[in-house]
């Protein structure tokens, strides 16, 4: 009595079965790979964002900026009015 046996399993999977169909369940395990390689991409590079803040000694150098400093707009002269 109690905990989960095989025949439980299959029941679940007969179930799941049913309600996704045979041609959704490859797409569906396609889906759950790739959301399952995107979230430990994510978590890897929040723990390489954390790791050089645990160690002041080891300074990472600055990321080279790829925006171009902003320019003063080209000086006008007075404004001209109409001639008469």
């Amino acid at each position: 009595m109690g905990g989960l046996q095989g025949w439980h399993l299959l029941i679940v999977l007969a179930v799941i079965l049913l309600l996704f169909g045979a041609a959704k369940l490859p797409a569906l395990a396609k889906s759950v790979g790739q959301s399952a390689r995107v979230f430990k991409g994510e978590m890897k590079a929040m723990k390489e964002e954390d790791g050089p803040a645990e160690t002041p000694n080891h300074q990472a150098p600055p990321a080279p900026s790829s925006v171009t400093p902003l320019t003063p707009p080209p000086a006008q002269g007075p404004p001209q009015g109409p001639a008469s």
